[in-house]
């Protein structure tokens, strides 16, 4: 081991006592006063492999997010002395990162102009322009979601293919955490005119929720991009640009798992071998059947509990013969219509035996365009009828 990874490794066992002290109540200042050598060597992709090696260690990702905001303040008088973003000035234009700190500064600018209107609404509670101003500005503001989808979507699993799962763990559960803040706002600004306690809750709900999101940004400018810059090849960089034109570009793709490549199918995205692929049609909660161009069954998915009969006999028979001959006729119609392009689908639903079965066709069409056949897709969807509300996966 050279000497630069030793003093790297030491380095990163003080960085993580000094987070274990942060968590056991330590002050910051003290933290800064204790630490302030080591802290100003402190970069952004060694705070990554700190709180993936502290994930590692056992902590649970919900503590290290807990203080997220007290590790940043720690660090960042380290952050701008090295000048992170000075990191990226060298970037091109079509850079993906570029994509988004352009975003950050459009939210940025965004948070600005709300605050300077929430300053306005508290000194006059009932003014109506201010909240419809206010109210449309949010709206827009909401639309962070979408770029944290990005990160969360695009920019993470390339991390997570260079074993750094941590950072971005915790990251995304701020994102939780600052879309719950935006949607507390939400209904703080529909109940506005009625709230005699607008000024207070603009104090206690609506500026830490702006906070949060300018916090995000800093995070991302001073930790994420560098150490996304410092870690991604160019062939992943080239994956993340075409996604972010397109989620579902068919792009580079490292396959980590051993033999999957030479064992799995290819697909539009990913691989999966043809027992995988069977496994997933067999376990998917309707029933299928793909009828080729030709009209002839090809397919019919075998689910534990299907709603209409199928034998193996059927396959490669007429569909028209799999219906009565009552029903020919409107089986006739609608394959008529799919290849001619006049409809794309058709749906029906029917009660049978106390449930309620919904039927639906899609005309399969293939990138050209083409006709290539038509998917049935048979549910059971009676006791889907009798949801009310929302369960949330946190109720699991």
């Amino acid at each position: 081991m050279t000497n630069s990874e030793t003093s790297r490794q030491k380095r990163q066992e003080q960085l993580k006592n000094i987070i274990k002290d942060l968590h056991a109540g330590v002050d910051v200042e003290e933290i800064k006063a204790r630490f302030g050598d080591l802290l100003d060597q402190v970069g952004p992709t060694e705070i990554g492999e700190m709180e993936q090696s502290l994930v590692d260690e056992g902590l649970p990702v919900e503590e290290i997010q807990k203080l997220c905001d007290v590790h940043v303040a720690v660090f960042k008088e380290s952050l701008e002395k090295q000048k992170a973003a000075e990191l990226l000035a060298d970037l091109e234009v079509t850079d993906p990162i570029v994509s988004f700190q352009n975003e950050n500064e459009k939210i940025g600018q965004l948070v600005g102009e709300i605050k300077d209107t929430l300053a306005k609404i508290k000194e006059n509670t009932q003014d109506v322009d201010l909240i419809r101003d206010w109210r449309e500005k949010h709206e827009k503001l909401l639309e962070v979601d979408a770029h944290y989808s990005r990160k969360e979507n695009i920019l993470f699993p390339y991390l997570e293919r260079h074993n750094i799962s941590g950072p971005p763990a915790v990251m995304w559960g701020v994102h939780d955490e600052i879309r719950a803040s935006l949607k507390e706002v939400s209904n703080l600004i529909s109940s506005a005119r009625e709230n005699p306690a607008l000024a207070a809750d603009i104090d206690r709900v609506a500026l830490p929720a702006l906070d949060a999101v300018l916090d995000m940004i800093y995070k991302e400018e001073n930790i994420l991009f560098p150490m996304c810059k410092d870690t991604l090849q160019e062939e992943e960089w080239d994956a993340v640009r075409a996604q972010l034109k397109d989620p579902a570009a068919s792009v580079y793709q490292r396959v980590p798992q051993d033999g999957l490549a030479k064992e799995g199918i290819e697909l539009d995205v990913g691989a999966l071998t043809p027992e995988q692929i069977n496994l997933v049609l067999t376990h998917l909660p309707i029933d299928i059947t793909y009828v080729d161009e030709n009209d002839e069954v090809r397919y019919f998915s075998l689910g534990p509990e299907r709603i209409f009969e199928r034998a193996r006999a059927v396959i490669g028979r007429k569909v028209q013969f799999c219906h009565p001959p009552s029903s020919m006729g409107i089986v006739d119609q609608i394959l008529d219509d799919f290849k001619s392009g006049r409809k794309d689908s058709a749906e029906f639903w029917i009660n049978m035996k106390g449930q309620l079965i919904y039927i639906r066709y899609f005309a399969v069409r293939d990138k050209d365009g083409t006709y290539r056949g038509t998917l049935e897709a048979s549910q059971n969807i009676t006791e889907i009828q009798k949801l009310k509300g929302e369960k949330r996966i946190y109720d699991y």
